[in-house]
This record gives structure tokens, sequence and C-alpha cells, in this order.
């Protein structure tokens, strides 16, 4: 057998660049860069055999590792799991730095390829600096921590190891049920090792991400209950972006008159005023899908996990509805009892289509979406109208930026108030231009993911909406941006602190503590120039004082070369307002009456919960 002698780490960043896929008819390389911060786990051996390749793989360097690990997720979200980022820092605080980054992967299904330095096998030198030291496991490390939050973790103890443990690593990141993020733990002195590698193990490939059929039998069931529908309702999940099924649901829901509506990873499969789509679904939705929801029969449910803020902690359906879900995953498709039709969204879809010919709701139903529809735009545009307050609305300041925004240019959102206002107010033009990372829920994933999004398409721009909270959490990579040349947009909400999580403390009769910065314990507040600190890192700014200036500077940060940051004080008080309930624990014991009254109102919503069925 044909073999070539290099190390492990040779070997390894060898095998990712002879790994290949097809998107759009063309030959693209699955692993197209890397972003790396080198330490002593990492430099001497990965680093040498990622400069040797740097024209073929690229290596990015980020400034934390946890925002270079989230902008590989930003960039996987952006091109569809097509293709994947690797991220690679030292063992240690850096490698623990990417276990939240993980965390966002794995609970959003997410695929990034993380490589983390390691100890030594033949612990001769231990312990080494930043280990961590278990006294009745010597075998356990900080790496260790990464088992929790990923789809396949390793550890390479021999160099031969790689010729099994990547393969499987890549089938991982490619399935559409497992998808999620794979973790290799490279230890030090493993990393430096050569070995005679077979010749067949650097053949390129090219991968295909497989497209599972559902069981007949289940198909038949889900027809049966499809025909039976009198209020049929689709919710259309992240699943189905993955899938590439946008037209082909599209289709469907037209052809069978079946409204549609839309969960926070699956937002922007269709276009805002596609004929079916009536609307974002949930605690962050529109009161036009919550009204159809709870009217509903049957709810086909398409490449949706159903977490809390989709079902309003499965409260917005009523309690015979009967659920089909469609689903990749087997865990996602047996949640609550519904009819498991475990297959590809797409194919699946396509082949429901095929028998349910002839067959359409009452047009009684559809027009009753379209309805509550129009009753929703309606009141979009009385929250985003201009007002003589002076100071403005999340939901103002959205409407002005997407109105801004060109027909393909990508939002992108995650924690604080902003997920439920973009949710709500932005009116998706272009499919698949809208991510919104809520299934982590992880401030700091916003920036990051801009420019893994910019990187991803760089014919379209990333307009990326944080809170002044989230901007503080982790803003370094506007730097980034500047010094690679990926240009984004940042809007900065400046509302004095972290204001949703004070409207909650707030809404279940809490005193506001320690959210907006004037309840915390400081000397004196006072707001940070977020337009000067951009401007130390590179990038172009500009504070704005109003929403006219908003639309203005919009216009002028669509112009400029590089990253533009536009800061703009925001109401922390004013939400644009939902019907859905969330579960949330309650105190009921306590002080004061109004966290009481709160404790009994949460009581009696729990009573309207379907609870497991």
């Amino acid at each position: 057998m044909p073999t070539v002698r290099c190390t492990m780490a040779q070997a390894l960043v060898r095998h990712l660049c002879n790994q290949f896929t097809i998107i759009d008819g063309r030959k693209e390389m699955l692993f197209p860069g890397v972003f790396a911060i080198f330490g002593h786990g990492n430099v001497t051996c990965l680093s040498e055999a990622l400069e040797a390749v740097k024209d073929t793989l690229p290596t990015w360097r980020g400034q934390n590792e946890q925002s270079m690990a989230l902008a590989a997720i930003g960039f996987a979200k952006a091109k569809r799991r097509r293709q994947i980022m690797v991220a690679t820092s030292s063992i240690g605080p850096g490698a623990l730095n990417m276990v939240t980054a993980a965390g966002v992967a794995h609970s959003n299904r997410l695929p990034v390829l993380l490589l983390s330095g390691d100890t030594f096998v033949n612990r001769r030198p231990d312990p080494v600096m930043q280990q961590v030291e278990h006294f009745g496991d010597p075998s356990t490390n900080v790496n260790d921590a990464f088992r929790a939050v990923t789809r396949y973790w390793d550890r390479i103890t021999h160099p031969e190891q790689i010729i099994s443990s990547l393969p499987q690593a890549v089938a991982v990141l490619l399935d559409p049920a497992d998808c999620g993020p794979a973790f290799i733990a490279l230890p030090q002195d493993v990393q430096e090792m050569a070995w005679d590698y077979p010749e067949a193990f650097f053949k390129p490939t090219v991968h295909a991400i497989p497209r599972p059929r559902a069981d007949k039998e289940r198909l038949a069931q889900a027809l049966e209950i499809l025909k039976s529908a009198k209020r049929p309702l689709i919710i259309s999940g992240g699943g189905v972006r993955y899938s590439g099924a946008e037209d082909v649901l599209g289709a469907f829901a037209t052809e069978h008159g079946i409204p549609v509506t839309e969960t926070i990873a699956g937002k922007g499969a269709f276009t805002h005023h596609h004929p079916a789509h009536i609307g974002p679904i949930g605690i962050v939705g529109s009161t036009s899908a919550n009204a159809l929801a709870a009217e509903a029969d049957v709810i086909l449910a398409i490449g949706t996990r159903l977490m809390d803020f989709t079902t309003g902690s499965w409260t917005c359906f009523a309690p015979d509805a009967k659920f089909i879900s469609i689903n990749a995953a087997r865990f996602d498709a047996t949640k609550h009892q519904a009819l498991a039709v475990i297959g590809d969204a797409r194919e699946t879809l396509a082949e429901l289509a095929a028998s349910l010919k002839g067959w359409k709701s009452d047009a009684k139903w559809t027009n009753h979406g379209e309805s509550e529809f129009a009753k929703w735009n309606a009141a979009l545009d009385s929250y985003q109208k201009p007002t003589n307050e002076p100071v403005p609305t999340y939901a103002q300041v959205v409407g002005v930026v997407s109105s801004h925004a060109g027909e393909r240019d990508y939002l992108i959102a995650a924690a604080g108030g902003l997920p439920g206002e973009v949710m709500k107010n932005w009116r998706v033009k272009q499919p698949n231009t809208f991510d919104c990372e809520f299934g982590f829920s992880c401030m700091g994933y916003e920036i990051a993911a801009g420019w893994g999004a910019a990187m991803a398409d760089p014919t379209r721009v990333p307009i990326v909406m944080v809170g002044d909270g989230t901007y503080m959490m982790m803003n370094s990579d506007i730097y980034s941006t500047v010094l690679s040349g990926h240009k984004i947009i940042v809007i900065v909400c400046d509302n004095g602190g972290y204001a949703v999580i004070n409207r909650l403390q707030n809404g279940k009769g809490g005193a506001s503590f320690n959210n907006l910065i004037k309840d915390c314990r400081v000397t004196q507040p006072f707001s940070v120039d977020f337009a000067k600190h951009a401007e130390s890192m590179g990038a172009l700014a500009r504070k704005v004082e109003s929403l006219a200036d908003l639309g203005a500077a919009m216009d002028w940060a669509m112009s400029t070369d590089r990253t533009t940051v536009l800061t703009i004080v925001s109401d922390a008080f004013t939400w644009t307002p939902g019907d859905a309930w969330w579960d949330v624990g309650v105190p009921q014991v306590s002080a004061r009456e109004s966290v009481l009254e709160a404790s009994k109102g949460q009581l009696e919503g729990r009573r309207k919960q379907r609870v497991g069925v």
C-alpha cells in the first residue's frame, strides 16, 4: 500500500484540504477556512501544518476563541450547512472559551469542527501549563467539558487514529439528523509524531448531504390525518431552510390552502408577503399565527424542534390538536406524541404532495389566515410609524433599518430584546436573508456571526443588530472584519443595560434590580460612546439622534468601504406586543404582593399547557 510519511498534524490538515462538496452545481471545498488563535498547544505543530497550505486552506486570526468559533457557526448558517469552518485553539482557557460556541452549534443543529490542543499522552512533563489536574482521573482535562455540547468527541492518542476519527467527524457534520459540532482533542506529543499514512487517506473525496426518505406507512398515516383536517396549519422550522425545501413547501401550502407560520430558525424560508405566509408563531411571534394556532386541528411541523418560544410553552394549541412532525431527526420528530415522519423535508413534502393532489382545505380557513395576517401587518405599520417621542422604540428602529436594507442584505440578531423585535417587525424581502440565533440565545453571537456571514457571501452585506449589553459583552470582531476586509453594518440600540430582562423581572412582579445600569451598584451611571469605541477598532461610525437621521445614516453605511457602526439611544420600556404565554419560574413565597400575584398568574397559565401530548 503506497504511504505518505508526515506528522499527525500535517496529515489532519492534508485530509481536510481534500474534502469537497457540491454547491449549486459547483465543486467547493467542504472546509474552506480555519479560525485560529495559537497557543503552546497548537502553535508548533498544527500551526506549522496550516502555514504550509495557507493558500489552499486560509487561516483567519480571531480576537477571542469564543467569538471566532461563533464566526464559524455564523458562516455555516449563512451557507445553510453546506460548508463547514474549522476553529482551533490551545488547551486550557482557549479551549474552554469555545465551549459556549459549541453549545450554540449543538442547540441550533449547526456544523463546526473544533480542534483543540491537549496535554501530553506520555504524561512525562505533567502538569503542563494550563493543565487542570483531576486527582482521581488523570485522563480527564478541560477538553472533556466539550462532551456535553458536541455531537462527536474524540481525543487522538496515536497518530493512526485520525484515519478512522476524521471520517466519522465529517459524517456527523454532514448528517441532517445528527448535525452539530464535532470536537477532536490533539495532544501535543501526538501532533508531532510521524506516521506512514496510506495515500488513500488523502484521496480527494466529494461529499453529498444525504436526504433520508420517510417510511411509507408513516407517510400514509400522515396523508390520512391531513385529509381529515378542517383547519390545518404548517409550522416551518430551520430544517426547511437547510433542506432547501422553501419552493416545495411554498407550492405545497399554496396548492392545498394551508397557512404557513415560521419558527425563529425557520424565518426567512418565505418572503414576508408570500401568499401562504401568515407570520411567525409563538412567544416572539405574530397575533395572526397565534390566532390560527389556537384554532388549528392538525399541525404539520416541518424541521422544527418545537422549543418553548415556538409553542408558547405548549399553550398555543388546542388540547385535541393533532401533530404530524416531519424531521430528519428522530428525537425531534417524536416529541409530544406527534406522528413522527422521519425524513428529509424537501423529499417528504414532495411525496406528500404527489399523494394529496385534489385535496384542499376549506377556503374559509385560508381566508381567515389572510385576514388575520392583514390585521398583523396593519399593527406593524402602527408600531413602526414615527412619532414625536424623543427616544424611538425598537420597532421603529427595526422598521427604518429594514426599509433601507437591500433585498439580499442579511439580518443577524441573537439574545436580548431584539429577537422578538426583528421576528415581528423585520419583513423578509428575499428567502434566506435572516439569521436570529435564539436556540441558545447567546449574547455575543451577532458581531462574530456577521464576520462569518460576510465571508460566506461577500456579495451581500450582513446587518447586525445588537443591544448595548451584547455589544459590551463581545465586540472585538469589529476589528477582525476591518483587518480582513469583510464589511458588516452594526446597529447598536443603546437602552441603558439589559432592558428585556428588566422587562421580564418587572413583568413577574420583581423590582428592577441589576439589569438596567441605573439599577446596578454603580457610583454614577453613564453611557459608553459606542461610535468612538468602534472607530478605535478601525470601523467607520456615527451616533444617530433621530429616526430621520437613522435613515440617512443607513444610506451612508451602505455606501462605505468597510465595517460601519451606527448607534442610537432606544426605548428600554416599549416593546412590540405579543400574545403568547411563557413558562418561567416565579417565587411562590415573597414579601412582594406583585410577585405573589404573578405566581398565581403563572400557575393559571400552566393549566393551559399540553402536558407531553
